[in-house]
């Protein structure tokens, strides 16, 4: 097994352990607004994961959510960690959150892993090498239909316009008879659901490349796409994310390009 692979799995996983042990027991606090949580737990998390891959790789960069800042995404030793993606989940005792951890060179990302440790669930992706889950190989969806699909989002802590605009995009998928939406609490999980066919799209107009670093790579590997908030192929400067089987990008593009929406009215 390819290093860094086998070092993103291990720490992943005893992350996860960590995690679940401080379960329901560590404290929460806010950082920047007034939705956005933070627990001991998140990072206890980062800093064990940190810990594991610079004793590996004394020279690895690390971009964390919560202490680890680097800024050069261009790097050619990158890691991009989220040690506990889907905190507001975590801290109101939801069983919905992930271990992220992506390594990255010169802005491409050939290694994700992410880790659902409430249900044992951990989607691989090396690139060029297919995406599993728990060691068996995943595939996206075939669904051409917008009527039968299955579409999940995600909430941005802010209230305003990016808020406004997802619930703008909600409506408008509604419009177009889709079967039904989900928001879940975690993009890492979101995105590797799309991977594995549970979902068959998914959106998010304000995330960060440690949410969707590791996400992505199992998507794509999986046969999904992905591009920015617009449309474009931004990889990890991107700020938002619309995600499909690929078979349905286009239409959903069509209906919920962030611009696009924007200069939606809904009156109900």
């Amino acid at each position: 097994m390819n290093k860094h692979l086998e070092i993103a799995i291990s720490a992943a996983k005893e992350a996860g352990e960590l995690v679940i042990s401080k379960l329901g027991k560590s404290k929460i606090s806010q950082k920047g607004t007034t939705n956005n949580l933070v627990t001991e737990a998140d990072i206890a998390s980062e800093q064990l994961i940190a810990e594991r891959i610079t004793k590996a790789f004394p020279e690895a960069l690390i971009l964390g959510e919560e202490s680890h800042k680097v800024k050069d995404l261009d790097s050619s030793n990158l890691w991009i960690i989220d040690p506990l993606d889907g905190t507001n989940n975590y801290a109101h005792g939801i069983p919905q959150f992930s271990i992220s951890i992506a390594y990255s060179e010169n802005g491409i990302v050939r290694i994700g892993v992410v880790y659902d440790p409430t249900k044992d669930e951990l989607f691989i992706a090396e690139r060029g090498k297919g995406s599993t889950l728990n060691g068996k190989t995943i595939a996206v969806s075939r669904n051409r239909s917008l009527q039968d699909s299955i579409i999940a989002t995600g909430f941005y802590y802010d209230r305003g316009e990016i808020l406004d605009n997802t619930i703008k995009a909600i409506y408008q998928l509604f419009q177009a008879n889709i079967q039904c939406i989900r928001r879940m609490g975690s993009a890492a999980l979101d995105l590797c659901w799309v991977a594995c066919g549970r979902f068959d799209a998914y959106y998010e107009y304000m995330l960060s490349p440690w949410d969707f670093a590791a996400g992505t790579l199992v998507l794509e590997e999986a046969g999904g796409v992905w591009c920015d908030r617009e449309g474009a192929i931004h990889g990890l400067e991107s700020k938002g994310i619309i995600s499909s089987n690929g078979l349905l990008q286009e239409d959903i593009l069509e209906i919920i390009r962030y611009s696009k929406v924007g200069q939606n009215k809904i009156e109900l």
